[in-house]
């Protein structure tokens, strides 16, 4: 019985030091130690919000996007990342706010943004806050460290110059296509009135299919159709409050994503699985993203003798849903503010349609001529400055470390906002906020007066985006293509209303009027 009874008094002590400890380390978690590091930050001279329990500034970051349309107008900040915006004209170009209880310092400086992206093993990815987005794509652009290392070098190839240009054919038919669709919308009519976004959309998602998986391209339109409704899906999870573990509540929206994740990944594998079969038997396809990849990944397990050295079968399945999502947001957005742009600035619009008939006529783009444009690269440059497709790049701090004189807590979160970089006037000068392609004739390292840091639509360091080229060469022959059928300038129904829902697109469309061009003589 004495044994029992000192049982008893044991269980019940531990009842109440569990009843103690677990609120005292909510309190900590939630409070004390993110007042802690608030203190410790302004002690450096650093300056920013007021930490507030239990979100900080989550609430004020999420309610601060406007959802009317703004004016006419390429200073996008105040609508695309209002809290940024505001931010950075009470506390500077390097302040901090919270992301619930974790520290996010802001940095708008250039020489500091190359420190902070150029030391990838202390500032790492941040871990998704979202597990939905995880559905969406995962790969190379998530990974760190050996994984990152890996799978970089056996992506690497697929993005090669010379794997590049075989690729033109195919990107030319789908441009084609769409071209087609819009001759046919015309019908008798002198002009078309039109939203060019969701074509847009499609057109860089046919290209990813013929130029991925070639053959199989009515397959891949199938990946592509799944991924467009998941990510439809996902901006409008996106635009709430993530609770964790609502992933798991088996609701219809729950459901369906589940059932799209299956099915991609079974179309994705059963064209993986016919690939290795074929070149098992020595049918080596080299033209399009999947044989090349496949061929690389066969060629490092080869080298290193260890089929550890490569990627598994499910890791290539994600980074086949990565070329999708990746390259279909990043050139359907150049593509469409692009158009934008030429639409509110004729003059270019026409030395655009001058440089690509003269270096092509009638005649569908080739690798050769898209090399010669001149005018046309600016004008890609300046939309890229103006409209790049992500608006900010994160970073975390997973050790305690030092950035610009500051002492960086282990766990900070790094927030390096693209837009503001692009719109900073100290940097770019007093016409940061004109369409103006000019400012890249001499190249992008002497467009801004800090240097090349200062222009990041594809990152920077040595985690930049891997498929720029692809997404440049896709952007060159659309627009080429489409200006040597079309001119065009807004409709009367646009409305000007750029968005940041992981991509910068437009939130009601681009409706623009289409007309169509003489042929070149």
């Amino acid at each position: 019985m004495e044994i029992i009874s000192q049982y008893k008094w044991i269980a019940s002590w531990c009842g109440v030091a569990m009843v103690m400890v677990v609120p005292w380390k909510v309190l900590e978690w939630a409070w004390f130690k993110p007042k802690r590091l608030e203190k410790y930050l302004r002690q450096q001279g650093l300056i920013g919000t007021t930490y507030k329990l239990p979100i900080g500034d989550t609430k004020e970051i999420m309610n601060s996007t406007k959802p009317e349309p703004m004016t006419l107008s390429d200073d996008i900040m105040p609508r695309v990342m209002p809290f940024v915006h505001k931010a950075i004209q009470n506390y500077g170009k390097i302040f901090f706010s919270w992301f619930g209880p974790v520290p996010a310092i802001h940095i708008v400086d250039p020489d500091v943004v190359r420190d902070v992206l150029s030391r990838m093993n202390e500032f790492q990815k941040p871990k998704k806050n979202n597990p939905y987005i995880e559905v969406l794509s995962t790969g190379v652009i998530d990974y760190e460290g050996d994984k990152w290392s890996k799978h970089r070098k056996i992506i690497n190839p697929t993005f090669h110059a010379e794997k590049l240009k075989l690729m033109v054919p195919a990107m030319c038919l789908s441009c084609n296509e769409m071209i087609k669709r819009w001759e046919a919308s015309f019908l008798n009519e002198q002009v078309l009135d039109i939203n060019v976004f969701p074509d847009l959309q499609t057109l860089t998602g046919d290209v990813i299919s013929r130029t991925a998986f070639g053959s199989n391209y009515e397959e891949g339109r199938k990946i592509f159709e799944l991924q467009k409704e998941i990510g439809l899906i996902l901006m409008n999870v996106l635009q709430t409050l993530y609770i964790p573990g609502s992933r798991f509540i088996p609701n219809s929206k729950n459901k369906r994503m589940e059932e799209i994740d299956r099915e991609l990944k079974a179309l994705i594998r059963s064209m993986i699985d016919t690939r290795m079969t074929e070149m098992e038997v020595g049918e080596t396809r080299h033209d399009d993203l999947l044989g090349i990849l496949l061929q690389s990944n066969c060629d490092e397990i080869q080298r290193k003798g260890n089929k550890r050295f490569g990627m598994t079968i499910d890791e290539i399945i994600e980074e086949c849903k990565l070329f999708y999502f990746a390259g279909n947001e990043t050139v359907g957005n150049l593509l469409v503010w692009t158009m934008v742009l030429l639409s509110r600035y004729p003059q270019w619009q026409e030395l655009a349609r001058d440089e690509a008939f003269q270096v092509f006529g009638n005649n569908q783009p080739d690798i050769d001529g898209l090399s010669r444009l001149k005018i046309v690269n600016l004008i890609l440059l300046e939309v890229l400055r103006l409209y790049p497709a992500v608006s900010a790049l994160y970073r975390m701090s997973n050790n305690k470390t030092r950035v610009a004189e500051i002492n960086i807590p282990e766990g900070t979160l790094i927030i390096m906002p693209i837009l503001a970089l692009h719109h900073d006037q100290d940097t770019w000068g007093d016409d940061v906020l004109e369409f103006n392609p000019n400012r890249f004739t001499h190249g992008v390292s002497k467009a801004a007066s800090k240097g090349q840091l200062s222009y990041l639509p594809f990152g920077g360091g040595p985690r930049i985006c891997i498929g720029q080229n692809f997404a440049i060469l896709e952007a060159k022959i659309a627009l080429v293509m489409i200006l040597q059928r079309f001119s065009f300038v807004l409709s009367s129904s646009y409305s000007h209303a750029p968005q940041s829902v992981i991509t910068l697109q437009p939130q009601f469309g681009a409706h623009l009027i289409l007309r169509k061009v003489k042929m070149y003589q």
